[in-house]
Parts: structure tokens; C-alpha cells; sequence
């Protein structure tokens, strides 16, 4: 999730776990609680664009992460927080290291909660930015750190944030098997044969869902709101991994191709193929559509090396897709 809803998530762990007995200092410390698993982006300015994306929501999303330096920070904060005692710290931390990966493991990307072990969790049934699951749970943490650390209004109003924010959650997991059911049946209507389907939330909301159907030589896409009264459409995007010839061969292409999880397809260009990863949807709802959000760049450089880059983004597109997600919500 964004950063801004892991540090209201953090806060709201570090009250249940210390407020009553540090104050506002609880939500502070679980608000970095909250942010510190997410420094393995700075790893992007040392290392290849792949290995950054292999990092990203890996050891610091795991279990063994917030149990290897829980105790650590928990040293740390008791050598000059004199309220409370290292133990306390240390499990104030513990489950702010932990509560932050779990609720990445919603979202499309996931998270390897189980590092070292290659598995990554991802129910895929909330969008990263979600105002829906954030604001309520930010006005109950806001409201609740202006009352004194004893009083039992400051602790109900954080426990109604995450009875709140978690309830969200459950609701989007229906949602997420209700459209899936559509989808399906909306494939089955058509007389579509498929090996796999995948689904998850449109941007910003948990109204408007997307798919990914994988057939023999083309990927589909299709969208459906739960106000739809119209049949699914499907788009055709052809896959073209024989574009990649020599190039699969490539370690950083074969990562890259693995953190895609085979949703991708590949563009030619004059002097160089674009890496679709399809996972994270197209930059517009149109039919015709063909920017994806996260694309990139594979060239064979004249040395014999192979660069590989993300392609950056237009922020007109972002803004004319949220355009079209408002009427698309509406139904078709």
C-alpha cells in the first residue's frame, strides 16, 4: 500500500500495543514502524532497474525481518524512551514491521512474507491507493491522538479505525469472488477458451474490476462495475514471446520474465522490444488502449550487453485514466 496508509496503519498498532501507557509516542514509533520496510526502494539508486523490482517487497516484508530487528529497534528506542521498557519496544516494532507486509499481501504486487522461501502472496483484491480503506481509518487515528493516552474514547476510536479499515478489506475479497464470477461466466458466454484468469481492483476503488485471461497465443483484458448492464468486453493483446529470441537467455530478462509471473507480452520497436507487464493493467479503459503501466525497454547494445529500463510515464495519462475511471465505475 501507499505510504501514507502504512503509517496510519502502523500508528494504529503502536496504540493498541503502547498507547495506554507512552501516548502519542506509541503511534509515532508504530507510524515508523509502519515505513521502515519500505526503504528497500532506495535500493533501485545501487542497483539494475530487474534486481531493484526482484528486491522490492522482499526481505524487509518478511517475517523474518520483523523478527530479526524488532528487537533491535526495541534496544535502540529503550536506550533514551525510558516509558517503556525493551520489550515493550521491541514488540511495538515486531508487529509493525509484520502488520505492513500482511496488508501488502492484498495487493497485486504482494509480498514474500516468507522470504527466504521464493513464494510471493497476492490476493490482488486492493489497489495500492485505496481512499476507501485510508480516510476512515485516518480520521479515527487523528481523533484518537488528541485525547490523553488513559482515556477509553482514544482507544475505542482506534479500534473502530481498524474494525473499519479491516472490515474494508473482508468487503473487497467478496467483491473480488462476485466479479469473478462474472468474468467467467462472461467467458464461458462467448465461447472463449482460456488457461488462466486473474482479477483485481481498478485504481482507487473496489467498484470497477479488471481481468487477465491467458489463451494459447494472445492475453485478454476486460473490465465490468458492479453497475454494469452491459456484456464484458474483451480486448486482444497478442503475446509475441517468440520476439524475444536470444534475449530469453539473457539472467536479467529471465528475472524480469519471473517477476512478471508470465503476464506479459512484447512489442518490436526499430532497435529494441518493450516488455509489457500486464499484471498492473493499461494507462486507459479504451478498447483500443495499448500503454500498459509498467513497460520495459530490453536493447542489445553493441558491446553484446543488454539494457533493460522502465519506461516512464506520462502524467497526462494518469490524469485522463481517472477521467475514465469515474464514468466507467458508473456502469456501461
Amino acid at each position: 500500500m501507499d505510504s501514507l496508509t502504512q503509517i496510519v496503519l502502523g500508528a494504529a498498532i503502536g496504540e493498541v500495543v503502547l498507547g495506554k501507557k507512552v501516548g502519542n509516542k506509541a503511534m509515532l514509533y508504530g507510524a515508523i514502524a509502519g515505513t521502515i520496510p519500505d526503504l528497500d526502494t532506495f535500493a533501485s539508486h545501487f542497483v539494475s532497474t530487474v534486481d531493484a523490482l526482484a528486491i522490492h517487497r522482499g526481505f524487509t516484508h518478511s517475517i523474518f525481518f520483523a523478527v530479526l530487528f524488532a528487537p533491535i529497534m526495541g534496544w535502540l528506542i529503550s536506550r533514551f524512551e525510558k516509558a517503556a521498557n525493551f520489550k515493550d519496544w521491541s514488540w511495538l516494532f515486531f508487529w509493525g514491521f509484520l502488520t505492513h507486509p500482511l496488508l501488502d499481501a492484498h495487493t497485486t504486487w504482494g509480498t514474500q512474507l516468507f522470504w527466504p522461501l521464493d513464494l510471493r502472496l497476492a490476493y490482488k483484491n486492493i489497489f495500492v491507493i485505496d481512499p476507501l480503506y485510508t480516510l476512515p481509518f485516518l480520521i479515527c487515528v487523528l481523533a484518537a491522538m488528541r485525547l490523553p493516552k488513559k482515556s477509553a474514547r482514544r482507544k475505542n476510536l482506534n479500534k473502530w479505525g481498524l474494525i473499519l479499515s479491516t472490515t474494508y478489506l473482508g468487503i473487497t475479497l467478496l467483491l473480488k469472488f462476485y466479479t469473478y464470477q462474472h468474468f467467467k461466466r462472461a467467458l464461458n458466454d462467448q465461447g472463449i477458451s482460456y488457461t488462466a484468469i486473474e482479477t483485481k481492483p481498478t485504481a482507487f476503488n473496489s467498484l470497477l474490476w479488471t481481468a487477465n485471461v491467458d489463451t494459447d497465443s494472445h492475453y485478454l483484458i476486460g473490465h465490468y462495475s458492479i453497475f454494469d448492464t452491459q456484456p464484458i468486453h474483451f480486448s486482444k493483446y497478442l503475446k509475441n514471446h517468440l520476439l524475444l529470441d536470444t534475449l530469453r537467455q539473457e539472467p536479467q530478462v529471465r528475472k524480469l520474465i519471473k517477476i512478471t509471473e508470465g503476464w506479459y507480452n512484447i512489442e518490436q520497436k526499430e532497435d529494441y522490444i518493450v516488455l509489457n507487464d500486464l499484471r498492473f493493467g493499461l494507462l486507459s479503459l479504451s478498447p483500443q488502449a495499448k500503454d500498459f503501466v509498467f513497460s520495459y525497454t530490453i536493447k542489445k547494445n553493441k558491446d553484446g550487453s543488454v539494457s533493460i529500463e522502465e519506461r516512464e510515464k506520462n502524467m497526462r495519462d494518469g490524469k485522463k485514466l481517472i477521467q475514465e475511471l469515474i464514468t466507467r465505475i458508473q456502469g456501461n
